[in-house]
């Protein structure tokens, strides 16, 4: 018995590893920017925990596109602290790691937070008094990494690998006609011309909430998505347990005191990339990701109050 559909996509890639690099050239228009140039509000990406995306890296195309609509963009190389986290509007945490992962390249669980007590204590604190945080954790190990994190605000991260079973195309896209992207102030934008009617994601995570923490739903995944649960990041069998999760999130935001909080399972979708040799489209510059450039935009505008 072999592995099929897009379960096999995912396995393909352990035994030939596939590159992702920036699509650089990759340049939507802004019709109408937040803000001025350089004028706009502090982005931070954390770039202190090993993380995957970084300002220069895999995320430059989400740090240009940001720039453009006017914020003002740095990378963040040191621990989370309330004083570090000074003048920052917007945190961006893309799926960050433990050193244990990074060194010894061990994917097997547990898998160890990222993140020390102290700094999801400071992060908590932050947010609380008016501070953004931007969430992203892809498939596992990733949610594994930022569990703690995520927990602090009531978000219950699934360190699987959330796939349609049977499928042979990975990506998931979620459709406002469907009720998978839910209607929000971020999926309605400013005005009609920043209206939101489908947004893609490649290969990500499932995630729900507590309840007592009134979150808004934005991607919800659909009946037939289950989360492949392997012991070792990458390695599947016919055998590998699954978990249902259609009805679970993979986008959502919620309030937290005075500060908000966006969490999303899948990192691709907030950038532009290129993969493998033909290097393939994978993120906003994908065909089915026409309108991911402006969903991000909106997420950005929900988290400095730009949208209600």
């Amino acid at each position: 018995m072999r592995i099929r559909g897009a379960l096999g996509w995912v396995a393909s890639l352990i035994k030939k590893p596939v590159r992702q690099v920036p699509d650089i050239k990759y340049n939507p228009p802004i019709e109408s920017p937040a803000y001025a140039q350089d004028s706009g509000p502090v982005v931070a990406i954390d770039e202190a925990h090993f993380n995957f995306h970084t300002m220069e890296g895999r995320y430059q195309p989400f740090a240009e596109l940001l720039r453009r609509d006017g914020y003002i963009v740095w990378p963040l190389t040191s621990e989370f602290s309330i004083k570090n986290l000074e003048g920052v509007r917007i945190l961006v945490v893309a799926n960050a790691l433990a050193e244990r992962n990074h060194k010894e390249q061990d994917w097997s669980l547990p898998t160890p937070s990222a993140f020390s007590d102290e700094e999801i204590r400071s992060v908590h604190r932050w947010v609380e008094k008016g501070g953004a945080l931007l969430l992203i954790a892809d498939h596992m190990p990733w949610p594994g990494a930022a569990e703690k994190l995520a927990a602090a605000f009531g978000i219950r991260m699934n360190n699987g690998f959330a796939l349609k079973e049977g499928s042979e195309d990975s990506t998931l896209v979620f459709r406002r006609s469907e009720g998978s992207l839910a209607d929000h102030p971020i999926s309605d934008g400013r005005s009609t011309t920043e209206r939101i009617d489908s947004v893609a994601s490649f290969v990500g995570s499932a995630f729900q909430v507590d309840e007592r923490k009134n979150a808004q739903p934005l991607l919800i995944l659909e009946s037939d998505v289950v989360s492949f649960m392997p012991t070792v990041a990458w390695q599947f069998a016919p055998h590998t347990p699954r978990i249902p999760v259609g009805g679970w999130y993979q986008g959502a935001v919620l309030h937290c005191g005075e500060g908000r909080v966006a969490v999303f399972g899948e990192a691709a979708m907030f950038s532009a990339q290129l993969r493998g040799r033909k290097r393939e489209p994978m993120g906003m510059n994908h065909p089915t990701a026409a309108e991911n450039f402006q969903f991000v935009l909106n997420v950005a505008h929900w988290l400095s109050e730009l949208l209600g």
